[in-house]
């Protein structure tokens, strides 16, 4: 899996929770930009949802540490 470093920026806010509008004011883009890196998102992690991203980042991550 390769994610971008702002994927991965978007990835680390989504897991605090923060909704779109928050994640763009916080890096700076809009709201529309932050709705298309988490639609990459949830394909590249093959998720179903934000959530689910999230959740099976980590579960890829700790299967390759182990």
């Amino acid at each position: 899996m390769n994610l971008s470093k702002r994927e991965l920026e978007i990835l680390e806010l989504i897991s605090w929770g923060y909704s779109d509008k928050e994640i763009a004011c916080d890096l700076s883009i809009s709201t529309r930009t932050v709705q298309t890196h988490v639609t990459r998102l949830v394909i590249k992690l093959r998720a179903r949802n934000r959530t689910n991203a999230v959740a099976n980042y980590i579960r890829q991550c700790c299967v390759s540490l182990a």
